[in-house]
């Protein structure tokens, strides 16, 4: 059977369903996406608990809260979701907050200069995106976000309508390349930011549909997710493709998007008891200094580690193990980083040893790699 190339179906395969027609075939493209963890599955911190950002804070992998009030509202990975996905991100206000002129609620991403320096963003030749996305309301009406530069100098708000409340609906916005301001090129700075307004402020809010010289963060008139106690809102499936059409989702298998999002986060979530972190040895009968390798070379050098409890690590030796109590940051590069372990009771100085999991919930997060 013949395969068929056309100028405008693309490639085409026959298929047989009594008789031969022609089944279109859209041609594989690398990057396609350029938002991480689109579809809402990674959640490396929180690993599916609510929590109650505050500014500046990481949630789900890569999504960023900037927010001008704290305890307003939580969020959560939701296993609510349209058909084709199994997760999304759930925003659920936390009070009737009433908006100043100031205020700022926002979820947003920060894509890397490395994965948007071929949009020519800044000059003659920038290209037109276009954003999709599924998204869900307790609420109708307008809501707004944005695109903006990394100086925070140049802005594009946008607005999508929720017509129909608790009911996924399917959003586009085509935006044409901004030709105008400073957008930094193949670096790994802040290339691009794409944000969706909960909530937004006189002060922050211009005029849809344009690029402008000024630090907006969503569209004027828009609906305010947080001043309504209760109100939810979810989205997933997020999308941002060069070109003026949205086409289909660009599904990356786990394994793939889970080391996407590690470059940004390295980190160790324990699948079970037992397991190994890294290699080590004492400095003092109370200390004792490991290495972990990370699994994706970060975006820059970690600068710190948090951890879910340090109790949940064992710090082993041969004849004995030692619980640990706390662990201290010591240094990171651009393929493992350092920590101090303080023990009790533990063998001499010297002493080889690892560091294991004690624990199905253990849990490392090397900070400071984020946009």
């Amino acid at each position: 059977m013949p395969i068929v190339l056309d100028g405008s179906q693309g490639i085409s395969t026959p298929m047989y369903a009594g008789s031969i027609t022609s089944n279109p075939v859209t041609p594989s493209v690398n990057m396609k996406n350029r938002i991480i963890n689109g579809n809402m599955t990674i959640d490396q911190r929180n690993a599916g608990a609510s929590v109650t950002p505050t500014n500046d804070a990481y949630t789900l992998d890569r999504w960023q809260v900037n927010i001008s009030d704290n305890s307003k509202f939580t969020i959560q990975q939701s296993s609510t979701a349209p058909a084709g996905f199994k997760n999304s991100l759930l925003v659920t206000s936390s009070s009737a907050f009433s908006l100043a002129a100031g205020s700022y609620f926002v979820l947003d991403q920060k894509i890397e200069g490395f994965n948007t320096a071929d949009l020519n963003f800044g000059t003659a030749n920038a290209q037109t995106v276009t954003l999709s996305f599924w998204v869900r309301s307790s609420l109708t009406g307008t809501f707004g976000g944005v695109l903006r530069n990394s100086a925070e100098n140049r802005s594009y708000p946008f607005t999508y309508t929720i017509s129909s409340a608790n009911t996924f609906e399917y959003k586009t916005v085509t935006v044409a390349g901004d030709t105008s301001g400073t957008w930094i090129g193949a670096t790994n700075g802040v290339g691009l930011y794409v944000g969706f307004g909960l909530g937004v402020g006189a002060t922050y809010s211009g005029t849809a549909g344009a690029w402008a010289g000024a630090t907006y963060a969503s569209a004027t008139g828009a609906t305010s997710v947080v001043s309504t106690n209760g109100a939810t809102w979810y989205i997933t499936g997020v999308q941002l493709e060069v070109g003026s059409t949205a086409t289909s989702f660009d599904y990356r298998n786990y394994t793939t998007e889970l080391q996407l999002c590690q470059r940004y986060l390295p980190a160790f979530n324990s699948a079970n008891t037992f397991d190994y972190v890294g290699f080590g040895f004492t400095t003092g009968t109370t200390n004792a200094q490991m290495t972990f390798q990370y699994y994706v070379p970060p975006r820059v050098a970690p600068t710190g580690v948090t951890n879910s409890t340090a109790s949940n690590f064992l710090f082993y030796y041969g004849p004995a193990s030692h619980t640990v109590s706390a662990f201290t940051f010591v240094g990171g590069g651009s393929r493992m980083s350092i920590m101090n372990c303080t023990i009790s009771g533990g063998p001499a100085g010297g002493t080889s040893g690892v560091l294991f999991a004690n624990s199905a919930t253990a849990q490392l997060l090397f900070t400071g790699c984020e946009l």
